[in-house]
């Protein structure tokens, strides 16, 4: 999985900077088959926003966004965001296949 950080507006320490890509991987385990994912980190007029995105298959795109004092409080806010997404994408899955059983 290709996995991109950037800072937008502000700097990133080495420790929040390896936060994220410690979270990445625990993320892409929730998500079937991940292509790709990206965090965007933002200073927006004295208030930290994290973007986070995870490209899945079928050009489906889970985006979570949080806004917080600091950044790792943003961070963990916009990861549960996205955790919660892409449970709900497997629990709407496995509906369907259940669902869709043979036909008497």
């Amino acid at each position: 999985m290709r996995s991109v950080i950037t800072a937008r507006h502000t700097d990133l320490s080495p420790r929040l900077r390896q936060r994220a890509e410690r979270l990445l991987p625990r993320i892409a385990k929730h998500a079937r088959r991940p292509r790709s994912a990206e965090i965007i980190f933002d200073a927006d007029h004295g208030q930290k926003v994290v973007e986070m995105l995870v490209s899945l298959p079928r050009g489906i795109t889970a985006v979570a966004r949080a806004e917080a004092p600091t950044f790792p409080s943003a961070l963990t806010r916009a990861a549960a965001k996205l955790k919660h997404q892409l449970d709900g994408r497997a629990g709407k899955r496995l509906a369907k296949r259940r669902r869709a059983g043979p036909r008497a």
